[in-house]
């Protein structure tokens, strides 16, 4: 079975509505919503076999992609314990939804960047669960996101695009960040 027919008619006809819409907040809200009521109602899944952690990493596993490119869906599966860097989304806007399990997402502030040294505050520290979905719109998308369970946690995001790259932070000794370019790939 190809990974579209997983997706019901009803979600990629939201979704391709959605990406049509001018005003990215109005945008991602729609997005959201749109995972969420498929959740609740079954109509949106994850293929078991997209959910089997990886033991050196968090997965990131391809499951659509809109034939036009305006947008791709990516299940992560995380497993316990497993967390992102301090990263960025390239300038492309971004829906997370948990699927299954319990993440803690931080979102940060840029503050200053001169000569490739960032300053970050962090900001809102949650914990989400099942159903819980988050928006990230550019230049608000500097955040990191982990597991918190024992077992397994499954995230789905959907992107403005391909993200092929992003941007990670490692933190130096006085406070400052470097920012340093990470290719993505796809997890079999």
């Amino acid at each position: 079975m190809s990974e579209a027919a997983l997706l019901s008619n009803d979600i990629r006809e939201r979704l391709d509505a959605a990406v049509r819409l001018q005003d990215l907040s109005q945008l991602t809200d729609v997005v959201k919503h749109t995972l969420q009521d498929g959740l609740r109602d079954g109509t949106l899944a994850v293929p078991a076999r997209m959910r089997e952690p990886r033991t050196d990493t968090y997965a990131r596993r391809l499951l659509y992609r809109d034939p036009e490119g305006r947008y791709s869906m990516v299940v992560m599966t995380w497993g316990p314990g497993q967390k992102t860097a301090l990263h960025d989304h390239a300038g492309i806007w971004c829906v997370e939804c948990v699927m299954d399990g319990s993440m803690e997402v931080a979102q940060y502030d840029l503050v200053s960047e001169h000569g490739g040294e960032f300053h970050f505050a962090k900001q809102n520290c949650i914990r989400a669960g099942r159903g819980a979905a988050g928006c990230l719109i550019p230049p608000f998308e500097y955040h990191t996101l982990g597991n918190l369970a024992d077992t397994p946690s499954v995230t789905l995001h959907v992107y403005g695009g391909d993200m092929t790259y992003c941007h990670v932070f490692e933190p130096q000794a006085d406070g400052v960040w470097h920012r340093v370019r990470k290719d993505l790939s796809f997890h079999q």
